[in-house]
């Protein structure tokens, strides 16, 4: 049995003994996605893999995923066994002293090992994240200690103060600055995750704020792009690898302003300046597989999890194009192996079922908090 194991049986007794708060006994509800999620890319071991590839990698951003979705299911020894898996095999055995690499998987000598050993600053908050509200809800003190070491290791070794911007997060340590400029993904710092951070630090509110001013300002259409540039002169440039299209990561941009609390700050500038994705959604009948950020133009139909991505922020804008995203859901669901086309209806999905929201403070509220008590 494992430390993470032990622990976990040892807070089961004590819940069972009456000596902790009742959010701390509540009972999983059944969520059939989740369990499909985990009998589909879930190891024994707590490795979330994507079978997308010959090396079946598992990066930080699948750990990362795993973790907040075994919190929305109140499932603690998932969680646990995610935890485990991940500081042992991406952080060296401490993710005290260590941030999670990115990529891990078989490696061209037949060994399975770490394949890129960069850090994914988006991945980073997630667990950290996931790990200070694990600690709230389940009264848990060893997860919230992990969780701020986390974001405090993250900022040590990603944050940047860049010349006519501020603060920002770069997206992991090493590759992402050059005598051009700093290369940026919008998708990487959801609003809600920050509001959380803030409330420990000052700093975490003054990069919502950078980050707000680079949501707009590099979308001047309603389109967000997968990654951009921050000159080192100052000023917004297209990103040279990627121009300004947005595909699978700018779609995550649309379902994290879609998500954001109804008394959010700023939740009505962000998700009006992003409703031209909604019209088009709602004009098309699909969700378009790729659109560029500057010019509107856009090519291909997305993938059925850029569906599921669309909905909150859907229903937010009251748009009559969520009834047929939500039937395209139902009639074209995606395969139970496809990594990302899962974690986006996991997300999506499970959010517009009413299975959690985020508080105006970032703080998450599971449904299972008033559904699932004994």
């Amino acid at each position: 049995m494992t430390k993470a194991m032990k622990r976990l049986a040892a807070l089961t007794l004590t819940s069972t003994l009456g000596l902790l708060p009742q959010v701390a006994s509540a009972q999983s509800c059944n969520w059939p996605a989740w369990d499909s999620y985990k009998k589909a890319m879930m190891s024994s071991d707590g490795r979330i893999i994507d079978n997308s590839s010959a090396q079946m990698i598992t990066t930080s951003e699948g750990q990362s995923y795993g973790l907040f979705f075994a919190l929305l299911g109140n499932d603690k020894k998932s969680f646990a066994t995610i935890l485990e898996w991940t500081r042992n095999n991406l952080a060296g055995g401490s993710l005290e002293a260590h941030l999670p690499a990115w990529q891990w998987g078989l490696g061209k000598n037949g060994k399975w090992q770490i394949l890129d050993s960069n850090n994914a600053s988006d991945a980073d908050l997630w667990i950290a994240y996931s790990l200070l509200e694990a600690g709230r809800l389940w009264q848990w003190p060893e997860y919230l200690a992990l969780g701020q070491n986390m974001l405090w290791r993250s900022a040590a070794q990603s944050l940047r103060k860049l010349p006519g911007l501020g603060l920002m997060l770069l997206p992991g340590d090493i590759g992402f600055d050059n005598g051009k400029g700093w290369r940026l993904n919008p998708s990487y710092l959801p609003p809600q995750l920050l509001a959380r951070f803030a409330r420990i630090s000052p700093i975490w509110a003054e990069l919502a704020s950078n980050q707000q001013r680079m949501l707009i300002e590099t979308s001047p259409k309603g389109f967000a792009p997968d990654w951009l540039l921050w000159k080192a002169g100052g000023g917004w440039a297209p990103d040279s690898k990627e121009a300004s299209l947005g595909n699978y990561d700018a779609i995550r941009v649309y379902l994290w302003v879609g998500m954001l609390a109804q008394d959010a700050a700023n939740r009505q500038t962000l998700q009006q300046h992003f409703a031209p994705m909604a019209n088009l959604t709602q004009t098309l009948g699909y969700v378009p597989e790729s659109v560029n950020a500057v010019s509107g133009k856009y090519t291909g139909t997305g993938p059925v999890g850029f569906s599921a991505a669309m909905l909150p922020l859907l229903a937010s804008l009251e748009s009559p194009a969520l009834a047929v995203q939500q039937e395209r859901i139902k009639q074209q669901p995606p395969a139970a192996d496809a990594y990302y086309n899962q974690s986006l209806l996991l997300f999506g999905q499970g959010w517009d079922e009413q299975r959690y929201r985020f508080d105006k403070d970032g703080q998450l509220l599971p449904s299972w908090i008033k559904t699932c008590q004994k």
